[in-house]
């Protein structure tokens, strides 16, 4: 939900610069990359050595080239598959590094295993929630179901990092990465079922090759 109402939003705010960056010739791939490298330098750079406030705000600068450059791709005609591609691949990245980026942080400046291995849940729990709607769609099936999707899981820990480094207590965030980390679980389960009723639904001429009947 919140993923198709950021869009929405950020699509009005963001068409002016993306129409500016078109004008100067930038290209939307490089608008990409760049902004996956900000997101990593600002995670990884300032994250790590207790820095939130610093490094929330450099990786929400950059992170709001996700839909630049979506937007760019439109104005110009030049959506396809490798942009989507490409899209997504560093997406995981950002992602990793931001999540990672909150494993060192605790496990370095707190020394808080339980908090560095929450982090490290949700790390490894948003990849799953990606990968099971990707390997979904490969096979020729939808998974766009569950409770914690892309947006929702960046912009909560996002804030409550923000917080955080505002002066709020740690403890928010610890608490938010650990329902985080439960809402990932569930959100894998159910795309999972998903996939299943729509596998057990089709039949036997409907399977892609190599992929055996339930």
């Amino acid at each position: 939900m919140l993923n198709r109402l950021l869009r929405q939003t950020w699509t009005k705010v963001m068409t002016p610069i993306a129409r500016l960056f078109l004008r100067l010739g930038i290209s939307p791939d490089v608008v990409t990359v760049v902004g996956t490298v900000g997101v990593c330098v600002g995670a990884l750079a300032f994250y790590p050595r207790g820095q939130l406030l610093v490094g929330t705000l450099v990786v929400t600068l950059f992170i709001f080239s996700d839909n630049v450059d979506g937007v760019m791709a439109r104005m110009s005609g030049r959506e396809g598959p490798w942009g989507a591609y490409l899209d997504s691949t560093l997406d995981r990245i950002g992602d990793a590094a931001i999540f990672g980026g909150l494993v060192l942080y605790f496990a370095g400046v707190h020394q808080n295993l339980l908090a560095a291995g929450l982090a490290l849940a949700c790390l490894i729990l948003g990849f799953v929630v990606s990968y099971s709607k990707a390997r979904a769609e490969g096979l020729g099936m939808t998974a766009n179901v569950g409770i914690a999707e892309r947006a929702d899981r960046l912009l909560v820990t996002l804030l409550a990092t923000f917080l955080v480094g505002l002066g709020v207590s740690v403890v928010l965030l610890v608490v938010v990465l650990g329902l985080l980390s439960v809402a990932s679980l569930i959100t894998v389960v159910q795309r999972m079922l998903a996939v299943r009723r729509q596998a057990l639904a089709r039949t036997p001429d409907q399977h892609p090759p190599g992929v055996s009947t339930p």
